[in-house]
Order: C-alpha cells, then sequence, then structure tokens
C-alpha cells in the first residue's frame, strides 16, 4: 500500500482518501497530501487556500457552493467528529443531485475530496469538532450561495439521531431547494 488508500464514492471525481498513520509510543504521523502521490493516482489537484472551523455539537454548516468560481475541497476533521456531504451539482452529470456522505473523524483520519461544481456541507457529531479544508479555489463573498440542508428531493440521510437540535447559521436557513434554485453548472 502507498502512502494513501483513495476510495471510490459512486460520484465521478469525489472519492474518500485514507492516509497511512505511523504511529507509536510517541504518537503518530502521517502525510494528509502529496502532490505527486495523488497525481499518480489519478487526481491531479492544485490548492490555493486553506481554511480552518471549529463546531460544536449540532451545528450543520451548508450546503455551501461558490457560482462562478467553484471550489474543490479536501476536507477532514482533527478534533472531533463530523457527517460530511457533497452533492454533484454539474448538468450533464448522471449523478446530478445525488450526495455522497462519509463519517470524518480524528480516530479514523479519513479525508473526503468534494470536486468543484458541487454543494458541500457537514453536521457536528462531537461535542466540538476542528474542521480543516484545501480549497482549489480562492474564496469569492460576493459569489456564495447554497441549497437547504434537509432539501426532500436530495433526500440526504443525516444521522441526526444523537442530536437534539439542528444549529444553523442565519444564511444557512434562507438557502432555497436544488429545484427553486435551479443550480446546475455546465
Amino acid at each position: 500500500m502507498g502512502k494513501f488508500n483513495f476510495i471510490e464514492t459512486g460520484i465521478e471525481e469525489m472519492f474518500v482518501v485514507e492516509p497511512t498513520v505511523f504511529e507509536d509510543n510517541r504518537g503518530y504521523f502521517m502525510e494528509t497530501f502529496q502532490e505527486k502521490d495523488f497525481k499518480d493516482a489519478g487526481h491531479d489537484l492544485k490548492f490555493v487556500q486553506d481554511n480552518q472551523s471549529k463546531s460544536t455539537k449540532g451545528v450543520l454548516r451548508g450546503l455551501h457552493l461558490q457560482v462562478n468560481h467553484p471550489q474543490g475541497k479536501l476536507v477532514r476533521v482533527i478534533k472531533g467528529k463530523v457527517f460530511d456531504v457533497g452533492v454533484d451539482l454539474r448538468a450533464n452529470s448522471p449523478t446530478y443531485g445525488k450526495w455522497y456522505g462519509e463519517i470524518l473523524s480524528e480516530d479514523n483520519k479519513k479525508q473526503l475530496y468534494i470536486p468543484p461544481k458541487f454543494a458541500h456541507g457537514f453536521l457536528v457529531l462531537s461535542d466540538e469538532a476542528e474542521f480543516l479544508y484545501k480549497c482549489t479555489e480562492f474564496y469569492h463573498g460576493d459569489d456564495e450561495s447554497g441549497i437547504m440542508w434537509n432539501d426532500e428531493d436530495i433526500g440526504i440521510k443525516w444521522p441526526l439521531d444523537d442530536i437534539d437540535e439542528v444549529i444553523l447559521s442565519d444564511k444557512d436557513k434562507e438557502w432555497k431547494t436544488l429545484k427553486e434554485s435551479q443550480i446546475k453548472y455546465e
């Protein structure tokens, strides 16, 4: 096995990354991205920005996107646990409107790559979570948009059993459904 195990999700260009973790009595070490290894696996990615957030249990951030400057995101959790989701918004994709979700945690150390032209969101499952992500495009605040997190047509199965309340930003409360917004990337 190389430094990374790349797992297909059933949605083209979206994949899970399992890094090789080297552990001993001192702790652990792992690479989270290595351009050549990713490229050798068919994932030629260029990142221009890193972001980090901290949230408490029940916080749901999403579903976010940028309309004219879509971002690809390589996401991971360094503290806690989240359910992370990407929704395909590529008009000519056979999986348009379909979603894939993965539990990301400090324990499993998995990463998820959400390609450009996808909506992205996550729900915090632990008491607190610190979330890191690399972006393929810069953030443009005036280009930001989103889709309602609980859009019935998309049908994301959020793991809400242990969540007392879903906590949304004012902006995230206002997003429309995919049908209403008619967001489709050409």
